[in-house]
């Protein structure tokens, strides 16, 4: 790994494509440790995503569930911070516990405003839902089914237009909050540094090393997709993997504090 800053901002390191595959190792050892906090780190981010669902079926809206289940993936960085403070606890010898995770949480002030970042581009992300809906299925749209819903959706060419460009526009809302996120929560439970520069910094990780890092967006997503369809059950096991492997990979991406200097 190379160092590619040298001023008094973090210092981001050039990664590959085995760096990828440590962090989620280290991830894993990370969670066989100490599964405790894992698992109830994901029971509650599936706690919520099963939330989410049953409330827009009890509304009569089963048709945004699937807008809002890929939404809600946007999130997971945020609920995972807990899980970083476990690896960064158990990095440095300590001993995690509940009180003292939340309380290094409420120590960074300036995770309060990543997360607003965060729930901020959820609600584009469900804006722009709506709006297409209204482009293409018109604006009074409703259907009494999600059933309903996925045959306008598969077999008319205005709702695979929605479906098509509905995607692309979510994919680039992913990417964004990714570029953003990857390393910015983990750098501001590890140091004294505002968002906006934790931000930056997340932004120049990604230009740093493109390739591994949408490498490593694509094993999020690809492990998400496939933990929610058990009705997000397999979250139990993915999220705290993926968070714990995510302080891991800041780790790689990152300098050391007396490494900048």
């Amino acid at each position: 790994m190379e160092q590619v800053n040298g001023t008094s901002d973090p210092v981001v390191r050039r990664i590959a494509a085995r760096d990828i595959a440590e962090a989620l190792a280290a991830g894993l050892r990370d969670f066989r440790a100490m599964p405790f906090y894992g698992l109830m780190f994901g029971a509650l981010y599936a706690v919520g995503g099963i939330a989410i669902v049953l409330s827009v079926t009890a509304l009569g809206m089963t048709y945004l569930a699937y807008p809002l289940a890929a939404g809600f993936a946007l999130i997971g960085p945020f609920v995972a911070a807990g899980l970083y403070e476990v690896s960064r606890q158990r990095e440095t010898g300590g001993t995690p516990s509940l009180a003292g995770i939340w309380s290094a949480i409420r120590s960074r002030p300036e995770i309060g405003w990543m997360a607003f970042v965060t729930l901020f581009i959820f609600v584009i992300w469900m804006y722009q839902v709506r709006f297409l809906m209204a482009l293409f299925l018109g604006l009074n749209a409703s259907f009494s089914s999600l059933q309903q819903f996925l045959t306008v959706v598969l077999t008319t060419t205005e709702g695979l237009l929605f479906l098509g460009i509905g995607n692309v526009v979510g994919a680039i809302l992913s990417l964004l909050l990714f570029s953003l996120t990857v390393v910015s929560f983990p750098l501001l439970l590890d140091r004294e540094v505002d968002f906006v520069t934790a931000m930056i910094t997340s932004v120049r990780a990604v230009v740093t090393s493109p390739a591994p890092m949408i490498g490593w967006a694509a094993v999020i997503v690809v492990l998400l997709i496939v933990s929610v369809l058990p009705f997000f059950l397999g979250l139990l096991v993915t999220l705290p993997v993926l968070g714990h492997a995510t302080w891991h990979l800041y780790r790689r991406v990152v300098a050391p504090a007396h490494s900048a200097a």
